[in-house]
């Protein structure tokens, strides 16, 4: 039987929904804030003519093939491998930490027996890891956490290594080799016509309503929907009656350079000491677009803005649990995305978890 859905922002989780939901003759009404489509993932040609990513690098990689697969359906493919170096003490190291980055770093000629011997040898052995700085020590050391993890951190968290759960730091693995990817995934590509381009075609169904530049949640009061699919932060639905959750947010500052035609090596390039900044990124890398300039963005991050990251400490998870015990008991809404869920998700975890959502919603897969 099809109903009549709302689903409250445009963003992946959103958009995976909305195009499940109506494939299956269902009408779904998305609503979003933002003027456009695609959360932050939006992309856009920018004056110059150059695809840039409002919002910061947007990446995809994936080691699930279903996911691949059905994102396959609106897009094609451009095979890319992000890389990212980091300037310390003057010169630009692989990040993730590799052989090339510990040779070059204290002019050595390990091979990659040698480097894995060196990280075993300099790690600090620990009984309990509960920390970000704890999976750094116990990784790479204490020399290499101060160099490339504690500034870089107390930069885009506002707090030190140690005040954050481990989780944050467990995402970037260590190498003894050569590897200089930054992602190890089966699956690395870019949507070939950008990202926005991809989720017009997600939401192309004659089913679908789109509003933007609206309130999703005052559509909810006012309408009358058999189900609504909640995507923002959770703590706003409930009017922040616990107090607000925490988020990292940040500022951008995009820079075109019209008689640059290449600035990096590499698509970013991460700055842990240096700069106010964290990160600058040069887009061309991204999608491999022809031009005889080049656009950058720089990042600053800021406590107050939009939502980005949640931060992951065991306060902040605590609180968190009190709202999901007031959304779980919520009758015909269920909530689901980095905001909602209050996770560091990447794009491919939002897009699995809202297709095990629509999956549950339509009994179908």
């Amino acid at each position: 039987m099809s109903g009549h859905y709302l689903i409250i922002g445009a963003g992946f989780a959103g958009a995976v929904c909305a195009e499940r939901l109506a494939a299956c003759g269902n009408r779904v009404l998305i609503a979003d804030k933002r003027p456009h489509i695609a959360g932050n993932a939006y992309d856009e040609y920018d004056s110059n003519g150059i695809l840039i990513h409002p919002y910061g690098p947007h990446i995809f990689h994936t080691n699930s093939k279903r996911i691949f697969e059905y994102l396959s359906q609106f897009t094609h493919w451009r095979f890319y491998e992000h890389r990212v170096l980091a300037r310390v003490n003057g010169a630009e190291l692989p990040i993730p930490i590799n052989r090339t980055t510990i040779n070059k770093l204290y002019d050595l000629d390990l091979s990659e027996a040698d480097a894995k011997a060196y990280i075993e040898n300099v790690r600090v052995k620990l009984d309990r890891v509960a920390t970000s700085e704890d999976v750094v020590l116990s990784s790479v050391g204490h020399d290499l956490c101060e160099k490339f993890f504690r500034g870089y951190t107390l930069k885009q968290w506002g707090l030190d290594l140690s005040q954050l759960s481990a989780g944050v730091a467990a995402r970037i693995p260590t190498r003894s080799n050569d590897d200089d990817r930054y992602f190890g995934d089966t699956m690395q590509f870019m949507p070939a016509d950008g990202y926005t381009s991809m989720f017009k075609k997600m939401l192309a169904n004659p089913n679908i309503e789109v509003r933007l530049d609206t309130d999703g949640l005052e559509l909810k009061r006012k309408g009358d929907f058999s189900h609504v699919i909640y995507t923002g932060p959770l703590d706003a639905y409930f009017d922040y009656r616990l107090g607000r959750l925490p988020y990292r947010s940040l500022r951008f500052e995009h820079e075109h350079l019209p008689t640059t035609e290449r600035l990096q090596k590499v698509g970013t390039v991460n700055y842990p000491n240096d700069e106010q900044f964290t990160r600058i990124t040069e887009f061309k890398h991204l999608t491999g677009q022809s031009h005889p300039g080049t656009s950058i963005v720089r990042e600053y991050p800021q406590a107050d803005g939009d939502p980005f990251y949640p931060i992951p400490r065991p306060e902040n998870e605590a609180k968190f649990q009190e709202y999901k015990a007031m959304a779980d008991t919520e009758q015909g809404v269920t909530f689901v995305g980095r905001l909602a869920q209050y996770r560091y998700y990447n794009m491919d975890q939002v897009v699995g978890a809202a297709l095990v959502v629509a999956d549950e919603l339509t009994g179908e897969k």
